[in-house]
């Protein structure tokens, strides 16, 4: 079978399950006797609930929790159980200790959501990937030794069989670093969360030990079941964590930038009010000078006049005739001293007037210290981002977190096979490399999901012999047929 024949037989296959539960009547509310709160990230919340003792709940199992006291319903995930103890993630805090509440599972929209992931991909081709799919549904379709006979290493694809785990992670932590390296982005896959929690914690020490911060490019897509693993800070690498930390710095700078453009706002009225009377100041300096400048012209025609008269009696005959000439004798110069002595007094009264407004003018004017620097430093800041309309822009601008492009930017996502088949996130983002780990446990339909979000390898690790064992791989058709 070719991958789109194997795609549409898991997605028939999927569907035919759907139907059968939603007619079977199969998913029926469980009551679980108590619940409490393990801990919050960020915008989601992890809850542990006692179920009956017979009752089991399968990872990634979407169900709604319905409180006692009818008050709103909410949504969430299984992330494990363990004996008569489950794991959910809530999108909704419901408080530190819970009464007994109602759990719907929804076993039914999840196969209906990952089928329709498997539809779209025939329906969209252009919008998935199916080069390396191609060689992922060969592989699918072997079973025991014919699958670890296969192709061990190409361009394309690449398996990794070994019954040692320890030693397949190591394997697969130091791909991911070299492809971390060569700048890829890759989705790396594993059965369950606390798989993916192991898993995680090995490709972050060996991130560390290549010299790399593994907090900038690795993300653990759900939120880990363990604390720590191996010196590693699991919930430091939670998605959910990353983005609420991310938003918290986003909310602060934003913070900040209202204080400087605020400060800004404030600054620039101050200034060109500094500023105007400045302007006055200099014109009325300008015209003390033109005064003074006067006023000395007056003295020194004065002291001529002065001078002339005290010496008039002294002077030649000749000397008169010419002062005479000129309109000048004692009779005029003592005139010219009182025009001269009248325009000084009036010129003293307008200089008293100017030095009184320039007093006045001098704390005006004057930008207290630091000011200034502190004004050119906000100037040169809002420039930068764009000037004061670019500024209000971003302060205008609402927070809503791009969780795609958030998880974009990351270099290793890992999830677990279900999420990624059924979380509508996953189809808007793609891969350049698929590592599975533990690939025989994971379901069939799930693993070319992923792989259609991949544009140029696939690597598959694992133990070969539980392969058959899992029956995870069982082709569609056979399996119906084998039903029938």
């Amino acid at each position: 079978m070719t991958a789109h024949e194997l795609i549409e037989a898991c997605s028939v296959s999927l569907e035919a399950e759907r139907v059968r539960l939603t007619e079977s009547g199969q998913e029926t509310p469980v009551s679980a006797s108590q619940g409490r709160l393990i801990q919050t990230v960020g915008g989601l919340h992890l809850y542990e609930f006692v179920l009956p003792s017979n009752v089991v709940l399968s990872g990634d199992l979407p169900l709604s929790v319905v409180p006692a006291d009818e008050a709103e319903t909410t949504e969430g995930i299984v992330l494990d159980q363990t004996d008569n103890r489950i794991l959910v993630q809530l999108v909704d805090n419901l408080g530190s200790e819970l009464p007994p509440v109602t759990l719907v599972p929804d076993q039914a929209g999840l196969l209906g959501t990952s089928a329709t992931r498997l539809r779209e991909m025939l329906a969209k081709p252009d919008l998935f990937h199916f080069g390396p799919t191609e060689r992922l549904a060969s592989l699918l379709q072997k079973q025991g030794t014919d699958a670890q006979a296969a192709p061990a290493a190409s361009s394309v694809f690449m398996t990794l069989w070994t019954d040692d785990r320890s030693q397949r992670l190591q394997q697969l932590a130091t791909l991911a670093t070299e492809l971390i390296r060569a700048n890829k982005r890759i989705l790396f896959l594993s059965p369950s969360h606390h798989e993916c929690d192991e898993a995680v914690g090995q490709v972050a020490r060996t991130i560390k030990a290549g010299g790399l911060n593994y907090k900038t490019w690795v993300t653990r897509y759900e939120l880990s079941m363990a604390t720590q693993t191996g010196g590693i800070d699991l919930h430091a690498l939670g998605f959910e964590a990353q983005m609420h930390q991310f938003l918290a710095k986003s909310q602060a700078d934003k913070a900040s930038l209202k204080s400087k453009y605020d400060r800004f706002r404030a600054l620039v009225p101050l200034l060109a009010q500094k500023e105007a009377k400045q302007k006055d100041l200099d014109e009325v300096r300008s015209l003390e000078w033109r005064l003074v400048t006067q006023l000395r012209e007056l003295q020194v025609r004065m002291a001529d006049a002065e001078s002339t008269l005290k010496q008039f009696e002294t002077l030649s005959l000749f000397q008169r005739l010419s002062m005479q000439a000129l309109g000048k004798n004692a009779e005029s110069l003592k005139q010219y001293c009182e025009l001269y002595q009248s325009q000084m007094d009036q010129l003293d009264q307008e200089i008293d007037v100017a030095k009184a407004r320039i007093q006045a003018l001098v704390p005006e004017a004057a930008v207290p210290r630091g000011k200034r620097a502190e004004f050119e430093e906000l100037k040169e800041f809002i420039t930068k981002l764009g000037g004061a309309k670019k500024v209000r822009e971003l302060m205008a601008a609402e927070e809503h977190p791009n969780r795609q492009a958030f998880l974009q930017n990351r270099r290793l996502v890992a999830a677990t096979p279900t999420r990624v088949a059924s979380d509508p996130l996953f189809n808007q983002v793609r891969f350049d490399v698929l590592i599975v780990d533990e690939a025989p446990k994971i379901a069939a339909a799930s693993l070319l999901a992923a792989a259609g979000l991949i544009r140029e390898r696939i690597i598959v690790s694992g133990d070969p012999s539980e392969i058959t064992s899992a029956g995870q791989w069982t082709n569609p058709q056979v399996a119906a047929q084998n039903a029938e």
